[in-house]
């Protein structure tokens, strides 16, 4: 079952052209790591798939995401489990939480208030609500940056349950992740503005 399907997609964004007929196939239990520069369009690409930018030509077509970006989307006041909480209630997965603040070793931190978390802990709070979602579709952007050693470790972990479970994974990153049989998608700088 095809999880994401990109069908000649072009994206533009600022009057530039970052990325032209882009072609993709992710297929449950899949993964593909996007590579590239500053500005090639690797974030832009994710959001296109989440549906917050729209293509300038082609087909996108995803099963339901979950997105990760530079924001973890947690509430900075709210102790850690209940800003879970909050998008455990919206995705109807409250049962799931206690899994993801442990599969992240983020436990001991969950009466902690999000705002107080270190940044690697941030990261990996955001993490824990991807975990925690039921979407077949992750999509992570700079998912370890922040991250110590052993935290890599536990994410590419988790990207492997989450592929061996039936999910897909389309990972922008500069730094490498163990992800076995993940495709690579280079992006190059645009080189020109479009009229």
């Amino acid at each position: 079952m095809n999880l994401l399907t990109l069908d000649t997609v072009t994206c533009l964004r600022g009057g530039r052209r970052l990325f032209e007929a882009l072609d993709l196939v992710l297929e449950a239990g899949g993964a593909a790591v996007v590579t590239g520069p500053n500005g090639a369009g690797k974030s832009s690409l994710l959001r296109l798939v989440a549906g917050l930018l729209r293509a300038e030509a082609g087909t996108v077509r995803a099963a339901p995401a979950a997105l990760l970006d530079e924001r973890s989307a947690l509430d900075p006041d709210r102790r850690l489990a209940d800003a879970l909480g909050f998008w455990a209630r919206v995705d109807g997965t409250h049962d799931r939480i206690a899994a993801a603040l442990a599969m992240l070793d983020l436990t001991a931190l969950a009466d902690v208030p999000v705002r107080l978390l270190s940044t690697g802990q941030r990261r990996r709070a955001g993490l824990a609500r991807i975990a925690a979602s039921p979407a077949p579709l992750w999509l992570l952007d700079e998912p370890a940056n922040g991250l110590d050693t052993a935290a890599v470790v536990r994410l590419a972990a988790m990207i492997a349950a989450h592929r061996a479970g039936g999910g897909a994974a389309l990972i922008a990153t500069h730094l490498p992740l163990d992800l076995p049989g993940a495709r690579t998608i280079a992006l190059e700088p645009a080189l020109e503005a479009t009229a």
